[in-house]
């Protein structure tokens, strides 16, 4: 599972990373394909997570609250590292 959430997590930086990017909002087809893109990777991500997939997690996903989900992966992450 630990590989499933540390490329969901970087799909999820990738998608941040995208959105603030100025350069690419100038053509704005290639901009909403790349989104298109790396949206189609996060639900192939999360398509892939082992069940049962947390609910809380789940729920962000779901709601396509997606820096709530980065932020749950991190501290999640995080914590068994720690373990």
């Amino acid at each position: 599972m630990q590989n499933v959430l540390v490329d969901l997590a970087a799909a999820l930086r990738k998608r941040r990373e995208i959105i603030a990017d100025e350069a690419s909002r100038q053509n704005e087809q290639r901009h909403l394909a790349r989104l298109a893109a790396i949206s189609e990777k996060i639900d192939q991500f999360e398509a892939n997570l082992p069940r049962p997939v947390d609910p809380q997690l789940a729920h962000f996903l779901q709601r396509r609250s997606y820096d709530k989900a980065l932020e749950f992966i991190e501290n999640t992450t995080r914590r068994s590292a720690v373990r």
